[in-house]
């Protein structure tokens, strides 16, 4: 009997009707690791991670949440902000920048101690929304929302130096490396590139099929730019302004990383809480990998270039408030102390 339930066995398993050790499925691709609850109120926008402290910083309500990526602990966050939208850093010099788009100013902090240093006026520009630090010019460049153009600080004294007429809406912003700045045109979906130190716009060009586009990252090594618009990305050659790929994504997309280490483009997308992973097969060829689940809303994100891990904030939502004139279509509320970051890696 023995021998022959063995032989029985041995038939079943070579044609794969059974098998042993595979009751919990392994997963191979992005999942959620865990989950970094920050709690308290308020709406939010951009994330980023300072890679020397490995401190992630998160726009939260009037204030910068600051969390530590490795241990998970939350550090005093920055208060007291007008309208945060956005951080950049300057680690040559110690500094961080925090975008205020109702105090049309920037909070400039200790990157060490995080105390408040000074606020800098970025009139005539209105509204600055995406902010980002140029070590090549030494300036911080603001993305002015409601004046269409992008005011450019000097680091070295925080002081206001001049301003870019972008023609539209900027939207966020990434820089080659040598001196040069591209950003998404919100209005008119074209991507301007301009000169950090000259401030002249060198080369506009339209990314269609894409409209409206929010999210920017940028390869290096092959010269490319990803822009995400709503259920779609779209890939242009920085050198020569053409687009040469478009990737079907989710929709209400708001931010896009690319990530050198592992050839993968990851895109937030709120509308349908969605991260969708995208394969770099080569310069001009992308497929979507795989469409990783999130949470409603989780439209803006950051990687850790070092784990690779994606970060994804999110929170629960209530009712709507009553439409008023002011806002005819205004957003869900969000439910307190819901308020969290999703890690998701392999």
């Amino acid at each position: 009997m023995t021998k022959n339930r063995n032989i029985v066995l041995a038939l079943l398993l070579g044609l794969g009707l059974i098998s042993f050790g595979l009751a919990a499925p392994q997963t191979g691709g992005y999942h959620l690791l865990k989950k970094m609850v920050i709690g308290g109120e308020g709406g939010w926008d951009y994330l980023a991670l300072e890679a020397g402290s490995r401190l992630l910083y998160v726009s939260h309500g009037s204030a910068f949440e600051v969390v530590n990526v490795d241990t998970g602990a939350k550090l005093d966050p920055i208060p007291n902000l007008k309208g945060v939208h956005g951080v950049a850093f300057a680690p040559d010099r110690g500094r961080g920048y925090i975008s205020n788009g109702r105090g049309n100013s920037v909070t400039v902090f200790d990157l060490k101690t995080r105390a408040v240093i000074e606020e800098v006026s970025v009139t005539p520009g209105q509204n600055p929304d995406a902010i980002m630090y140029d070590a090549v010019s030494g300036r911080v460049f603001t993305f002015n929302g409601r004046t269409a153009n992008a005011t450019a600080i000097d680091a070295a004294t925080d002081k206001v130096v001049g301003t870019v007429d972008i023609g539209g809406k900027p939207e966020f912003a990434v820089t080659d490396g040598k001196g040069l700045i591209f950003v998404n045109n919100e209005d008119k979906s074209e991507i301007v590139s301009f000169d950090a130190k000259t401030l002249d716009v060198k080369k506009r060009w339209s990314i269609a099929p894409g409209e409206g586009p929010s999210g920017l990252a940028i390869d290096l090594k092959n010269k490319r730019l990803f822009s995400v618009c709503d259920k779609v990305m779209v890939v242009s050659d920085f050198e020569n302004g053409k687009v040469v790929a478009t990737v079907e994504i989710g929709p209400g997309p708001d931010a896009v990383r690319y990530d050198p280490g592992t050839g993968l483009v990851f895109a937030s997308c709120g509308g349908n809480g969605t991260l969708a992973v995208i394969r770099q097969e080569s310069a001009d060829k992308y497929s979507l990998l795989e469409t990783v689940p999130t949470a409603r809303g989780g439209r803006t994100m950051e990687i850790d270039p070092k784990t690779h891990n994606v970060f994804v904030v999110v929170a629960e939502y209530g009712p709507a408030p009553a439409p008023t004139k002011e806002q005819p279509k205004p957003r869900p509320s969000v439910v307190p102390n819901s308020f969290q970051v999703l890690v998701l890696g392999k």
